[in-house]
Order: C-alpha cells, then sequence, then structure tokens
C-alpha cells in the first residue's frame, strides 16, 4: 500500500464525499488559473459571445466553421492542452465534438476530461464522440483483418501479420494511450454524470450540426452523451 493509499484509509468514510468535492474543485480551479496565455484569454473572452458555441476538441488540422476549433499544436483557434482544463464557464457551451482524441489520454486523464465537457455544457447540450472501437479491432483480428481502411494508407505497407495490426494499433506511433469499447466509454460518461447515452451510425445524428462530421473511417464506436 501507497503513502497516499494509506493516509486515504485512515479519512473516515463521513468525510470522504466533501474531500472529493473539494479536490475535485481546487482542481478546477487551478487549472484553469493556469490554463490560459494572454491570447488565449483574450481569444476566449471574445468566443463567449458566440451562439451557439459550439467546441471541436483535438480538431487537429480538422477546423469547422462557425465552430471554436481547439488543438494542443498551433494553428487552432484556441491553443491549449485540455488536460488542463477548459477555459469556459459552466453550464456555457452548446455542442461539444472530438474525434479520435479520448484514445490519446490515459484512462484517468480521460475521465477528467470528459467531467470537463459535462462541467462546459449547458443543460440539454450534446457531447458527440467519436473514436476506434477496440471490439472492432479484435473483430477484425479473429477474421478479415486485412479489411480496414488505414491499411490502405501510405506507409503501412509493412504491415503483413495481424499480430503486427494490433501492435501497430496499440503501441506505434499514433500515441495511443487507452483503445475504448463501447462498455468503457459508457462508463466514463456515466461517471461524470452523465445519463442519456446513445450510441450513433458514421456521420448521422439527430442533431444537425453534428451530422456529417466525421472524416476518419475508421471511427467505428461513436456516441451522443446529452447533459441532463
Amino acid at each position: 500500500m501507497s503513502v497516499v493509499e494509506s493516509l486515504a484509509a485512515k479519512i473516515p468514510d463521513r468525510l470522504k464525499p466533501p474531500l472529493r468535492t473539494a479536490l475535485q474543485v481546487s482542481r478546477r480551479l487551478h487549472a484553469r488559473a493556469m490554463l490560459l496565455s494572454p491570447v488565449n484569454r483574450f481569444k476566449t473572452a471574445r468566443f463567449k459571445n458566440t451562439s451557439p458555441l459550439k467546441l471541436n476538441i483535438g480538431c487537429g488540422k480538422v477546423r469547422f466553421p462557425g465552430w471554436v476549433n481547439i488543438d494542443i499544436e498551433p494553428g487552432a483557434d484556441l491553443v491549449l492542452d485540455v488536460r488542463k482544463g477548459l477555459p469556459f464557464d459552466d453550464d456555457s457551451v452548446d455542442l461539444i465534438y472530438n474525434e479520435h482524441l479520448l484514445e490519446h489520454l490515459t484512462f484517468e486523464e480521460g475521465g477528467e476530461v470528459v467531467m470537463q465537457f459535462r462541467r462546459c455544457l449547458k443543460e440539454g447540450g450534446v457531447l458527440r464522440m467519436a473514436m476506434p472501437d477496440l471490439d472492432y479491432i479484435i473483430e477484425k483480428y479473429n477474421t478479415d483483418w486485412k479489411n480496414q481502411d488505414w491499411l490502405s494508407w501510405p506507409g503501412y505497407e509493412f504491415i503483413r501479420t495481424r499480430g503486427r495490426m494490433v501492435n501497430v494499433v496499440f503501441r506505434w506511433s499514433w500515441g495511443h494511450k487507452y483503445l475504448y469499447n463501447e462498455e468503457d466509454l459508457r462508463a466514463q460518461l456515466t461517471g461524470a454524470g452523465f445519463q442519456r447515452i446513445v450510441r450513433c451510425e458514421w456521420n448521422k445524428s439527430s442533431h444537425s450540426e453534428l451530422a456529417g462530421l466525421e472524416t476518419r473511417k475508421d471511427s467505428k464506436l461513436i456516441i451522443e452523451a446529452t447533459k441532463e
């Protein structure tokens, strides 16, 4: 047992919920205090007046008109590390979208980020997440593993076996840290407080502004979660 675990075991059960809440608030305030450069602070103030306010997080080179495109790399509307928090007020955002983001974070980081998403969303706001599906990858490993879109991309000709394929998915230069299946993704979302969770088809949504956003054919796991 670690020192932290030993100390935690000595805390009376009745004190654990308020201490957990206080820790979450402290982390949130610290993240928001450390988050913004002067440039980002100016930009964020301007974006807060946008209606509807829509965030495309982890956008890479895919930037949607009318959305605030956020990425850790230069060139986005806001350049920041989402693991350090989001500079938007509670209950202020209408829509949040990300494609191939969560699998680049550890499971613990992913949980914190999903809680940030829910914090920022208005009541009735919707989060749409698209990513690879671990169950699909395992199915492909056991069947027709060569029949995957990304294997046709230039630079992947060296993959000649199913073992090489699955190791590239998990460990190669993409920076994946945790691949989700539907069960794990739902667990993250319910843990953050989402209750209305729906699995969606590629590029289809009952919300018009969330339809047609996917750009990656290997986005096999697509979930929408509504804040209630």
